[in-house]
């Protein structure tokens, strides 16, 4: 086997099971058709990866940057997404929402379809939901 072989296999071995998209263009400021400064979005997602670092989930729940996801009106949105489960996308977060949004993400993971009924998300999950999409096969 090639070395480049060895590496997919590698990499292959370390591919998580989940996702957490997060859309880096939310709450933007624009001026003359450009993005100035750092997006609402932005400041989330580096806040979640930091936070990341020491989640027990950190292998099994990848972090996604994205550069839209259409939900511009209802900004510093995420989306939770796992094969045979339910995809959720959340809009309307704080900034400073990671703490929540991870442990939601933590639910998310233990619940075999996905399901996060509303009694049980954060507070800040609670509403906010954009959609909540059937799960693929």
């Amino acid at each position: 086997m090639t070395a480049t072989g060895n590496i997919a296999i590698a990499n292959a071995a370390h591919v998580s099971t989940h996702s957490l998209f997060v859309c880096k263009t939310c709450a933007s400021v624009w001026q003359d058709g450009k993005r100035v400064g750092v997006s609402g979005g932005e400041q989330l997602l580096k806040q979640l990866q930091d936070l990341a670092l020491n989640w027990e989930l950190k292998e099994q729940f990848a972090i996604h940057e994205v550069e839209c996801m259409s939900a511009c009106n209802r900004s510093c949105v995420v989306a939770f997404a796992a094969q045979g489960k339910t995809t959720y996308l959340f809009g309307d977060l704080a900034v400073d929402s990671s703490g929540a949004v991870l442990q939601c993400a933590s639910q998310y993971y233990n619940k075999v379809d996905g399901v996060l009924p509303w009694s049980e998300r954060p507070q800040v999950l609670k509403k906010g939901v954009l959609a909540k999409i059937p799960p693929l096969y």
